[in-house]
Order: C-alpha cells, then structure tokens, then sequence
C-alpha cells in the first residue's frame, strides 16, 4: 500500500488534520425565556452541560429573575412561575459565573440563533464582552445528517426519541440541555461515518456541499500555508477566479467544503481543475498582485478590479472661455480619480457652480459671441460669455480659482459652495441646501482623495515599514505610486540590510502621465489605505510626503455634513 492510502486520495497532512471532535469541549446549553425578541433581560432559566469524548465534565444550571412579568402561556409551556423566581439572581449576577463556564468550549444549542442570540443581549446590556465562540446547531446539524424521510420533526422532542435520547425535553433548561447532548453525539456519531471527524470538518460540514465539490479538496493539499494569492484554473487552463488569503491553503481548502455559499463561486469551483498559487511577503503584496493578475486574466468569475485604468476625471477644455468636461484621458491638469462617469459630472456641476463657470457646451468666439443666454444666466449663475456679456478677462478668474483647487494651491470654489449653502440655509430653502449640502461634501472627499493619491505618486522612492505583530516588520518599496518590492524581518533580524536588498531589487518604474504618472488608481489607494494605518513608518524618502494644505483643513466640514446627514435619519 502506498502512502495514499486505500481510497487513492492523498492523506492530509498533520498540521491540516485539525482538532479532533473526541478532543473537543462542548458547552451544550439552553436558556427559557419571557418571550422571542432578545434585550438585556428576560432570561428565566439557564442550563448547561459541559462534555469531552462522551463524558460530562460538569453541568450548570440556575433559575434567573427576569426583571419583569412572565407571560401566562410562558408559564403554561415551562411551568415556571413568578414565585418560584422571588429569591433566583438577576442576569448580571449569573452571567460572569456562565461566561467562565463556557471559556474555551464550542457552545451548541438546539436552534442556536435563539439562545445565542439571547445571551449576547444580555451581555451587551449589563456591560460583559460576549467572547464569541464557535456555534453548532444541532438543528441544522440534524437537518444535514437526517433526511426528511427519517425525520417528521426536526423539534428537540422528536429528534431525542427517534435517535434514544435518555433525557425527554420538559421545557426546562437543563433537561432540555441533557437531551440535547445525547442528540448532538448521536449527530456526530454519523458525521463520523461521513468523513467529518475534527472540528473544523465539522463546521465546514454544516453548510450545504455537494459530493462532487468536496471531492475536489486535493486540489488544495500542495498549497502552501502562506499569505499569497491563489488563482482558480478551468478545463482550458483559463483563469476563471482570482482571490487573497493570509494562508493559501486553509483559504482555498474552504471552497470545497461548504464555507462559501455565493452561487457564482459554486459555479466556478464545478469548473476548476487546477489551483495555482502565487506566495507573498505579506498580505500588502497580496492584494497588490490581485489588482495585476484580475487585470491581466479579467477572470469570469471576478467582479472587480477587471479595468485597472477604467476612470473618469474632470479637466478645463481648451477654448477662450473654458469649462469643465468629464474625460477618460488622465492627462496633467485634471481631477479624479471618479469610479462613475455620474460621480465625475455631479462633482464638475458642483465645481462649476461654486466657481463661475459656464457649463453650456457651445463653442464661443473671444471676439464675435452672438449666443443667446440661457436660465442660468438669467438667475445670476452665469456671466453669459455666449452674448457678449463677459469677456475673456473678465471670465479668467473663475478658471484660475479652478485650476488652483486641482492643483492643490487653493480652495476658493469650496468656500463660495459653503456661503452658497449658508445663504440657503438663511432663507429656509431646506431641501435645497440638503441636495447642495451632499455635493458639495462629494466634492470635498473628490478633492481630498485626488491630493493624497496624487501627492503620493509623485514621490519617486518611499520605503516603509509595518509591525507585522510578532516583533519584526514588513517593509514596501513604492515608486511613483506602484509597489516595486516587499518583504520582512523577522524578529531579531537587523532590518535595515533587508531594506537594502529590497530598494536593489526593486522594479524599475517610469512616470507616466497624469496626476497618478500612470499608475492604477485602486493599486494607489490600496498603497495609500496601508501607509495611513497605525503603527506604519517611513524609512525614507526621496522627497517629502505631503498634502496640499490649502484643502486639507477641509474633512473637518466633512465632519459636520456627515453629522447632519446622522441627524436627518434621526429625526425622519
């Protein structure tokens, strides 16, 4: 026999084997309570079981004071009476008792939303960290391991008879929870002859998985346990997904297990037959050479990240009287970057109308204008270059204050947008300065983001460092906005000769043009999103990192906008 064993699939490895369910504590436990909508009170009973390897470890079990009325068919159902809770504990008293019980256990309950649900609540109230662990439902265990032919009911009373339980359900917590325990063994003793013998094969055994879909996890077994990015290969050796873990193969693993649920990706995972990986230093570089390999393959199956220069930008046109024009060319001069072709025009309105300018597309002669003024000349809006009634000279302010605010040296349009929304304001027009209101704060983050991701692919060479949590760092190597290398020291590692190796290794980048010099906007505002955590230094520099201070003063009015908007939904 080879090492593949009887079945001729590969054996897992030791470090994928996981922890065995005979090794695992479970917490098996029920609550009963006044009602179905979970608060901070309202629970009237707790019991619990704690088992390992089909032994009890201990059991707990208390009435609690629910701190208010128990409705009659309450009573009826559990037989639990107000007076029987005149000297029981008010829930704050029992749930730090409860909370040390159930540490490091996986908690399991018959219909677990319900309870889990109800002890979550219950700690956020009364000021405790519900430490979240590991669930199981036996109902959706149940669901899962019997079929509906075996099965009439999945309530905890008629699984407890048809699987032998020794406890019957009485409506009481704890013989609920006796009951339940000898229905999550009986579950897990036919998981077993399904394959599922660990804990994480069981909690990947839960959702639905077809055959055919979990009898591809070989494909995952070469993986390393890395940080990197996988890519999903068809039949043709198309690449048909690409995606980032932390650790390739457990990431990948999951696919066919039941882990993910999205249709799409089922669908994707019927069709792959190979699954290449790429390892990374870090999950920086990960995520930076998913944006190049979706954007190189344009996986099927991938929904972002397919254009990677797919933006739009506002810019003057080039004529005597100029105005703002909504373009896919990132040529010197112009704002953006715009996800939506929508997002790029409501911003140049905006611009244009704190500003002056005209937004009519005609052609208009410096010399010989002989067009007929439109609304927005009548209202005021408009100094109507297309009659004759503002020239050249006259018109140029407003395009300097435009070219200005792109450039970062200036913030006039911003203050005229902000008096025009005080002057609405003033005169009660509410509605109105709401709609002005959400522009003008478009605009404001348009602009902001435009600077830092502009001011950032400008720079030449910025190196940088991480703590990578464990004592040592993960650098990036960024030139004009693209990641040119990365790596990591290790704890006890010098790092600076790290640094070293990684600038000379570095790839060559040439600046392009634009305000980003060619650089994908996504990979620039991932770059930039990784520098502004906490805890990340700059090595060095080849200039200063800085932004235009003539707008930066402007997020604290975001601020205030977004506080507003807060207090319109409160108050609608």
């Amino acid at each position: 026999m080879d090492a593949r064993g009887r079945t001729g699939q590969a054996q897992l490895a030791f470090d994928e084997l996981g922890t065995p369910l005979r090794d695992t504590t479970f917490v098996v436990f029920d609550l009963e309570t006044t009602g179905t909508k979970p608060g901070p009170d309202g629970i009237t009973e707790i019991g619990a079981v704690k088992v390992r390897g089909g032994r009890v470890l201990g059991e707990f079990a208390t009435l609690v004071d629910p701190g208010m009325p128990i409705p009659p068919q309450i009573v009826s159902l559990t037989g639990i009476t107000q007076a029987m809770l005149y000297d029981a504990p008010r829930i704050e008293r029992v749930l730090p008792a409860f909370l040390e019980f159930i540490g490091g256990s996986v908690l399991v309950a018959h219909n677990s939303g319900f309870d889990v649900s109800f002890m979550r609540a219950a700690c956020e109230g009364h000021g405790y960290v519900w430490p979240k662990p590991p669930v199981v439902c036996t109902v959706r265990l149940a669901r899962r391991v019997i079929p509906r032919e075996e099965a009439r009911s999945y309530r905890l009373s008629s699984l407890a008879m048809l699987l032998g339980s020794r406890t019957r359900p009485t409506h009481r917590a704890l013989d609920d929870a006796r009951a339940t325990v000898d229905v999550l063994h009986a579950l897990l003793e036919r998981v077993g002859n399904l394959g599922v013998h660990t804990l994480e094969e069981l909690v990947d055994y839960l959702p639905e998985v077809t055959v055919a879909q979990r009898r591809k996890r070989h494909l995952a077994h070469d993986l390393p346990s890395r940080p990197g990015v996988y890519l999903f290969r068809g039949p043709g050796d198309e690449v048909l997904y690409v995606g980032t873990a932390k650790d390739l193969r457990r990431r990948v693993r999951q696919y066919f297990t039941g882990s993910e649920s999205r249709g799409r990706i089922r669908e994707m995972v019927a069709l792959a037959e190979r699954v290449d990986a790429v390892e990374c230093a870090h999950a920086l570089e990960a995520e930076i050479r998913e944006l190049r390999l979706i954007a190189a393959h344009r996986p099927m199956y991938n929904r972002r990240s397919k254009n990677p220069h797919h933006a739009w930008w506002i810019g003057l046109t080039e004529e005597a009287f100029p105005r703002l024009s909504v373009v896919r060319l990132a040529r010197p001069g112009v704002l953006g970057p715009f996800r939506s072709q929508a997002d790029a025009r409501t911003a140049a309105d905006t611009l244009a109308g704190a500003s002056g300018l005209r937004t009519c597309t005609q052609r208009i002669s410096p010399t010989s204008a002989s067009g007929t003024p439109c609304v927005l000349a009548e209202l005021g809006r408009c100094g109507a270059p297309c009659a004759g009634r503002q020239t050249v000279e006259a018109y140029s302010p407003a395009v300097d204050a435009v070219t200005e605010l792109i450039a970062g040296h200036g913030a006039g349009p911003l203050r005229n947008a902000a008096a025009q929304l005080d002057r609405l304001a003033e005169g009660q027009h509410f509605e109105q300065a709401a709609r002005h209101r959400d522009d003008l704060a478009g605009l404001v983050r348009a602009v902001g983001r435009a600077h830092r991701q502009a001011a950032l692919a400008s720079i030449t060479e910025l190196v940088a460092a991480a703590p990578d949590g464990a004592g040592g760092w993960e650098f990036a190597i960024i030139r004009y906005g693209r990641l040119a290398s990365a790596g990591v020291a290790r704890r006890g590692v010098p790092p600076m000769p790290i640094v070293e190796h990684l600038v000379a290794a570095a790839e060559t980048v040439l600046p392009g043009p634009g305000p980003l010099h060619g650089a994908a906007p996504e990979e620039v505002g991932v770059l930039f999103r990784w520098l502004a955590r906490p805890g990340v230094r700059l090595v060095r520099t080849s200039r200063p990192w800085a932004e235009p201070a003539a707008v930066a003063g402007w997020t604290g009015w975001l601020d205030l906008a977004s506080g507003a908007r807060s207090l319109e939904r409160v108050a609608g």
